[in-house]
């Protein structure tokens, strides 16, 4: 077998108001309970499993690639709720996407602070053969 992702623990105050929230945000199905998570399925049996966590949680970044249809959905749903966004990770360019590498990209926050983006295309295009 080769070396595959499979899962990632994110720490949250609330894991259930967290997970529901990356789970709307990113157009995917309701989050799931195991054991004391909550799992949220993405492709190709990717889970992203938030978990409670009491005290300062340190934000983490976590990136998707979506497509574009994907992409437009998060955007209606991240101005929908009046979020703030940005086209950087430095924040420095609010209210805006990118198109680094010929597609769309997004950057927001999420409950505890943790930064989530959201790319149609990879950082450095796509792979030719």
């Amino acid at each position: 077998m080769s070396v595959q992702f499979n899962h990632t623990i994110v720490w949250s105050s609330d894991r259930t108001a967290s997970a529901e929230f990356f789970a709307e945000i990113y157009g995917l199905p309701a989050p799931e309970d195991l054991y004391h998570f909550k799992v949220v399925k993405v492709a190709n049996g990717v889970s992203i499993d938030f978990a409670d966590r009491e005290g300062a949680i340190a934000p983490q970044h976590y990136a998707l690639l979506v497509g574009e249809d994907e992409f437009t959905g998060i955007m209606e749903r991240i101005e929908a709720r009046g979020m703030q966004f940005w086209a950087d990770p430095g924040r420095s360019k609010p209210g805006e996407i990118n198109r680094n590498d010929g597609g769309r990209g997004v950057y927001f926050e999420g409950p505890d602070g943790h930064f989530f983006e959201a790319l149609t295309v990879p950082f450095g295009g796509w792979e030719s053969d």
